[in-house]
């Protein structure tokens, strides 16, 4: 298969083998670590007996390949979990139940996912706007006052941790001068008003910590692509600046801001948990944390799954995004 369908199928292949890799991976991790899961799971206060009667609803005496492949099964055809009294089905995918409060790691994820991607999903716009903007502005003030203040606001953004820049916002913002509410997370489909107008300050939040990266990033590329030898040509040829700058150096400038979003997406859906503890909003960050201190492993691993999925999900896009940029791209 050639062309663009061929490009895409061999990127989703490399990212399905690149899922079961990190499965792999995080699932070993997690599973074999030091501690005796069972009496984890069990509390402090069980019996030898007990111990041993969790480890065996939990399949904790199969050997550790046998209990990934249930794993596998569970995401693909789902899984029935033994509850002691009765048997409980889990449909796919199954990413197994919780040790703590034998709920559905699937269903937890279900219920904090659309949190996390509100948060970031509008912070992504914010950040786009504002460092794509300032890395163009720059570039077409280079040389002049407006340029250097620029670059210096971009290395106060970056040199400032994301927690401290929240916790001014909401103190100016919020506290003196009131003009916004305290974050408080309501749903986009029980009301789309307060479910933006509660959020806007944590996207500021994060967009103002990654938008210092891109507009560095769109300032440095439009730089090196407005010294290439086909600029010059343009320039001959009595196009003006506006057109240059605005046209073909930030067209040249696409690739990187395209790879750099990718990452900075896949990473912030779970690195998120800074904001969403600073202004209290219940997404995945926050319940992995959780899971971590109380040690409920399928919660960790379901979690760092799904952050993994969304990782590998915006590479993906980023290279399809590469060939529609740059059609050579397909070729590769």
């Amino acid at each position: 298969m050639n062309g663009f369908a061929g490009f895409a199928l061999r990127r989703t292949v490399g990212a399905v083998i690149t899922l079961l890799a990190i499965s792999v991976i995080v699932y070993v991790v997690f599973y074999v670590t030091p501690g005796n899961v069972a009496q984890i799971t069990c509390g402090p206060r069980c019996s030898p007996e007990q111990v041993h009667q969790v480890a065996q609803q939990l399949r904790l005496d199969d050997p550790l390949y046998l209990r990934y492949w249930h794993f596998l099964e569970g995401i693909v055809a789902g899984q029935d979990y033994s509850t002691g009294t009765s048997v409980a089905h889990c449909p796919a995918p199954c990413l197994g139940l919780s040790y703590q409060t034998d709920q559905q790691v699937t269903g937890i994820i279900l219920t904090k996912l659309p949190v996390s991607l509100s948060l970031v999903l509008g912070g992504m716009v914010l950040w786009l706007l504002l460092g794509v903007g300032t890395g163009i502005l720059s570039v077409w003030r280079r040389g002049r006052f407006t340029e250097r203040a620029l670059t210096g606001l971009t290395l106060a953004g970056m040199s400032t941790p994301v927690f401290v820049i929240g916790l001014v916002l909401m103190i100016v913002v919020c506290g003196q001068l009131e003009l916004l509410p305290f974050p408080e997370y309501v749903s986009f489909s029980d009301d789309p008003e307060q479910w933006a107008w509660n959020l806007l300050l944590p996207w500021l939040t994060f967009a103002l910590a990654e938008a210092a990266y891109f507009a560095r990033m769109t300032r440095a590329s439009m730089l090196e692509t407005l010294a290439e030898d086909h600029i010059r040509t343009f320039r001959a040829y009595g196009v003006g600046e506006r057109s240059i700058v605005g046209r073909h150096a930030l067209r040249g400038a696409l690739a990187p801001i395209i790879a750099l979003n990718a990452n900075e997406f896949g990473s912030a859906v779970g690195g998120a948990v800074l904001i969403e503890t600073l202004f209290g909003l219940p997404g995945i960050g926050q319940e992995l944390v959780h899971a971590v201190t109380v040690v409920d492993l399928p919660v960790v691993v379901g979690m760092v799954l799904v952050i993994g999925f969304f990782v590998v999900l915006a590479n993906a896009v980023a290279d399809v995004l590469y060939a529609v940029a740059d059609r050579r791209v397909v070729l590769a």
